[in-house]
């Protein structure tokens, strides 16, 4: 039987790495795999890329820079998603609680269809425009 490859993270562009990661860190309750931590210096020689990891040490999320990217235009088709992710909550409690802490963290909204009584949902950017969903799942 053929070994499949297993997907190791995602890896998302971004002209500021330690922003990213920092905003997503503190969403999802990541933490920075050793060696990718802030530095007191604020020495930002390194944060050419670095990787989040979940509480038993996997890599989740890899943040690489870039020295130009063009953000999202969706809904309008001129600059396409061309990727998103999707998070799931448990309840819309959940739901409200969460967008809230992504637009303090710096995430944008795009679009609200919270009034869907089957998949109540926002789609939002992260700080460096990439869009995600936040719905009940």
């Amino acid at each position: 039987m053929a070994a499949y490859p297993e997907m190791l993270h995602t890896v998302i562009d971004t002209t500021d790495p330690r922003r990213l990661a920092e905003f997503y860190r503190q969403l999802l309750g990541y933490s920075y795999r050793e060696g990718d931590e802030p530095r007191a210096s604020g020495d930002a020689d390194d944060d050419d890329w670095m990787v989040l990891v979940d509480s038993n040490g996997m890599r989740k999320l890899a943040f690489q820079r870039v020295d130009e990217l063009t953000r999202t235009t969706w809904p309008s088709a001129e600059v396409p998603m061309q990727l998103h992710v999707d998070f799931t909550v448990p309840d819309t409690d959940e739901l409200e609680r969460h967008r809230a802490r992504a637009e303090e963290l710096g995430a944008t909204m795009l679009f609200d269809r919270t009034d869907d009584p089957d998949e109540p949902l926002y789609v939002v950017t992260d700080p460096a425009g990439h869009p995600f969903c936040l719905f009940v799942g």
